[in-house]
């Protein structure tokens, strides 16, 4: 039904060696930055396909830079499309050797910060360097308003005045510390309250440094979360500049770097061809314009979307425009093949259970909870999905039996349950017609959506899938989101593509030979 994300065709093929090792992460794991490097030769594209210029070595320092361009354009990119970005500090693996080192030159820095304390007269000289780099920090979280505050971190961290102290033996670093706990309670998030509060319960000097860095630690990566969230409205449109030009810098080192799009494209435009979807635009010198033209590029490049969420990631690179979304376009897919099992179990299910029941209160949310929950997971190898419905069969039987007793109805009878579980059964098959019948008109919705995803009304939900309308509405706004975004950056290489491929279907039908 599913490729394993997993398992995901290696797009190392095409943008390897560009991890860069990058101190802020997202939330998905799985998203990493990679260059696409593919050799390939001319002639091992189709026919069809425009021929490009053999790809040309590249140099290290060439590589490296485009490598960085890549990075930074994935990590705006992030921004933009994902609303739940957020920056973290890297996390180690527990037995890395960069952890093992981390870990010992921590230690041994403050053991000598211990040390120095405990030497008679105490040594101040690491922690007025901590005292130096607290002061900073804290400057930093500052507004150009926050004068009053500015002037008091100013004061009384004053890093002269404090050596003074500490060579006359005067210094009460205690007083200091608890201002900085002060200040630092003053200019956190809410969110870190308790943890200021913490601090307060350490008497010792040494791991209360140590405990202050760690939430100046986190009260860093707030600051940087909500200058992320303050400024993500106005970057949209930057970033799609800022990545069209990043391709742009690429597909100049790496000249056929749109052989996967001229693909994708070409068949989504054979496809609309033999539906007869579309009229293709009349003969004409210039494919781009013309009302018909541009009503064609668009249905050709939804049509070419919507086969995104039909594609086999394990054996079929993606297209390099998208690329930096495999893992979205893929979640996307797997939620929608899921819904397409719970759709149709719950299709079965209320067709056999009769108006009566799916009209109780509480019946319908019920039994698609049931299903949802014993569906989870469908995308994992391990998943046994016929072992699943059997499940699920057992479940839906008996709650549709309880229903029915509660409010004074026939439960059913032993033959019915039979033919409703092996009803549920079959939905396994990938050519069951009850399950064909709800992806295509999953499929149309979408469709439909894509179309109309800049119009105030929204397509009506078809018929059938009213018991998973919530969910397929969620699905289906994100999916818009991520292609209207990826249009608005790559819309010029789609129209010059498409430009290409549709004046040649043109000439084909006219019966006049492509111009070159």
């Amino acid at each position: 039904m599913s490729q394993n994300p997993d398992k995901l065709h290696s797009s190392e093929e095409r943008l390897s060696g560009l991890e860069d090792g990058q101190e802020e992460n997202s939330d998905n794991p799985d998203q990493s930055v990679r260059k696409r490097i593919r050799q390939s030769a001319p002639g091992s594209h189709r026919d069809d396909t425009p021929k490009s210029s053999p790809a040309r070595p590249v140099s290290i320092e060439e590589l490296m830079e485009t490598a960085k361009g890549v990075t930074n354009m994935a990590l705006a990119h992030e921004i933009v499309v994902n609303g739940d970005f957020q920056i973290k500090p890297a996390e180690l693996p527990e037995h890395s050797l960069e952890k093992k080192v981390r870990d010992i030159v921590h230690k041994a820095f403050w053991d000598c910060l211990e040390a120095q304390l405990k030497e008679d007269p105490p040594t101040y000289d690491h922690a007025i360097k901590l005292l130096g780099e607290i002061k900073e920090n804290l400057l930093s979280f500052l507004l150009p308003g926050h004068t009053r505050l500015r002037n008091q971190i100013t004061e009384v961290l004053d890093l002269d005045l404090i050596k003074q102290e500490a060579e006359n033996g005067a210094l009460d670093i205690s007083k200091l510390v608890k201002f900085v706990i002060g200040m630092m309670g003053t200019l956190c998030a809410p969110a870190r309250d308790e943890e200021i509060k913490k601090l307060n319960d350490i008497h010792e000097i040494v791991p209360l440094f140590r405990a202050i860095f760690s939430v100046l630690d986190l009260m860093k990566m707030d600051m940087a979360n909500f200058a992320v969230s303050s400024i993500r409205p106005k970057l949209m449109q930057q970033s799609a500049e800022y990545e069209r030009k990043k391709f742009q810098e690429f597909l100049e080192k790496q000249p056929n770097s749109l052989d996967l799009v001229t693909k994708w494209l070409q068949e989504a435009a054979d496809d609309l061809a033999k539906l007869g979807h579309e009229t293709l635009p009349p003969h004409s010198n210039d494919g781009a314009t013309g009302g018909a033209s541009t009503l064609c590029f668009t249905a050709v490049q939804n049509q070419a979307y919507l086969k995104l969420l039909k594609w086999d990631h394990v054996n079929r690179p993606f297209p390099e425009t998208v690329l930096m979304d495999q893992t979205r376009f893929l979640e996307i897919q797997l939620e929608l093949e899921q819904l397409l099992l719970v759709g149709t179990v719950l299709l079965v299910t209320f067709s056999a259970a009769g108006p009566a029941l799916v009209d109780v209160p509480g019946f319908a949310e019920k039994i698609k909870t049931i299903v949802k929950v014993l569906l989870t997971g469908t995308h994992l190898p391990s998943f046994n999905l016929k072992e699943s419905l059997a499940t699920i069969g057992e479940k839906v039987c008996a709650e549709v039996n309880s229903c029915l007793s509660q409010h004074g109805f026939t439960p059913f009878s032993a033959e019915r349950e039979t033919v409703l579980k092996g009803q549920i059964q079959a939905v396994a098959n990938p050519d069951n017609t009850i399950c064909r019948l709800i992806d295509s008109r999953i499929q149309k919705f979408l469709e439909n959506y894509l179309a109309s995803s800049h119009q105030k009304t929204l397509p009506a939900i078809p018929g059938g899938l009213g018991p998973i309308q919530r969910e397929l509405e969620e699905v289906a706004a994100k999916y818009v989101r991520l292609v209207n975004y990826n249009k608005m950056v790559f819309s010029p290489y789609y129209d010059a593509v498409l430009g290409k491929i549709l004046t040649k279907e043109e000439s084909q039908l006219v019966g006049k030979p492509e111009e070159s």
